[in-house]
């Protein structure tokens, strides 16, 4: 009875129930639209980020992270890394030795820092073959070297010419050969260019003195959604282990996302209390203009709470309606810009091309954005509906039946 007359009075006031409800829709809309392109765009830097060499996740030996010293080491063998490779969300893992060598060519030196990698795996995550300017990509038996444009650049060298390492290997062993370069590198990121060179793991293992370890394992994953619950799988499995996420290995990129999604989330509230307050002064006018209303149902019989649990209902069918027809819209738009993202054109383009990087405006498709907002709506109302039911609780019967305010 209580839904059918809820259900009734809401039409009674059409155009004030369509003008709240689509309030409502437009707010959802607008925030549902802009933390998808939002949280489109941290997941694709999270992504792009991991690619370009640090990977969504890392396995490293517990003192490494401090020292980063070739003498903190982990097994590179398949009898190691076989619990990790069970565990359904790991996309790809990669073995790597990272290591300082001074490089030396004729008269010049330089410290360069030392990459040893499992060609194809390596490729298949960074496309790190791509990145190639001249020469040759590395195969897994390969005794030669990659350096980077900016390497080759300050040696004066090419491809075919030989390349000194020399620095310390394992527990202060000599770390020195001399190399074939086989092939260069181009990096957007001045910083790489100037620094890196890549052997393959075999390699890299000979040079180091290492035997069958590495210094890190690198993990992708399938799902970025599910990293904290990984995270938790390969602390188990790896208990005497280090398991750093991309926020431990980026702290930089994990601040700017925080930062830009505080501003979000700023503009989203501030929308939802714009909304909010014109949902309030509705409520409050529908609750004020039916006191005498409410006076005579309540003097006939009807218990109070029940007159209470109408207008609640009431509220909630306009709160669903809004509800509604803003996911209706929004969802759609949604499936479609993630299905079709929208291709960046110009300057910009060209600098994430450059990075390797595919030039589109990402969209996240989480049913969790859509949850949430939902939420915040349902908060909304609620708050919204607090003083409404606080004056039809005080509500004086003889009061309301004169049409005079309620008794104090």
């Amino acid at each position: 009875m209580l839904v059918r007359l809820a259900w009734r009075n809401l039409w009674r006031q059409k155009r004030r129930t369509l003008l709240t409800a689509s309030s409502i829709a437009l707010a959802l809309f607008l925030s549902l639209l802009m933390r998808s392109f939002q949280e489109g765009q941290y997941t694709s830097n999270i992504e792009n980020n991991g690619k370009s060499g640090v990977g969504i996740i890392q396995l490293q030996d517990p003192d490494f992270r401090d020292s980063e010293s070739i003498d903190e080491l982990l097994p590179s063998t398949e009898a190691f890394i076989h619990k990790a490779r069970k565990i359904d969300n790991i996309d790809a893992i990669l073995p790597r030795i990272h290591g300082f060598s001074l490089a030396s060519v004729g008269s010049k030196s330089k410290g360069v820092l030392v990459n040893g990698i499992a060609p194809n795996k390596e490729t298949d995550y960074t496309h790190l073959a791509d990145k190639l300017i001249s020469g040759q990509y590395l195969h897994v038996e390969d005794t030669d070297i990659l350096l980077a444009e900016g390497v080759a650049q300050y040696f004066n060298v090419s491809v075919g010419d030989e390349f000194v390492l020399y620095g310390q290997g394992y527990r202060g062993q000599t770390a020195a050969g001399v190399f074939t370069v086989k092939g260069i590198l181009s990096f957007p990121m001045r910083e790489l260019n100037n620094s890196q060179v890549y052997l393959s793991l075999n390699q890299a293992q000979i040079l180091f003195r290492t035997n069958q370890q590495v210094t890190s394992w690198v993990v992708s994953l399938h799902s970025l959604d599910a990293m904290a619950q990984t995270v938790e799988e390969l602390q188990n499995a790896y208990p005497d282990v280090s398991v750093r996420d991309w926020m431990d290995l980026s702290p930089e990129l994990e601040q700017s996302i925080v930062l830009d999604r505080v501003s979000g989330l700023i503009m989203m509230y501030l929308l939802y209390g714009i909304v909010g307050f014109g949902l309030f002064a509705t409520l409050l006018m529908m609750t004020l203009e039916r006191q005498r209303e409410f006076a005579v149902m309540l003097a006939t019989g009807l218990v109070r709470m029940k007159l209470l649990l109408m207008v609640f209902i009431e509220s909630w069918f306009i709160g669903l309606f809004g509800v509604v027809i803003g996911a209706s819209l929004a969802v759609p738009i949604i499936v479609y810009f993630y299905q079709n993202p929208i291709r960046l054109s110009g300057d910009l383009a060209l600098q994430m091309l450059e990075m390797g990087y595919e030039p589109i405006m990402p969209v996240s498709i989480s049913p969790e954005l859509v949850v949430s907002q939902i939420w915040i709506v349902a908060v909304m109302l609620l708050i919204c509906l607090l003083y409404p039911m606080w004056r039809i609780v005080t509500l004086d019967i003889v009061s309301g039946l004169k049409g005079g305010a309620h008794a104090h």
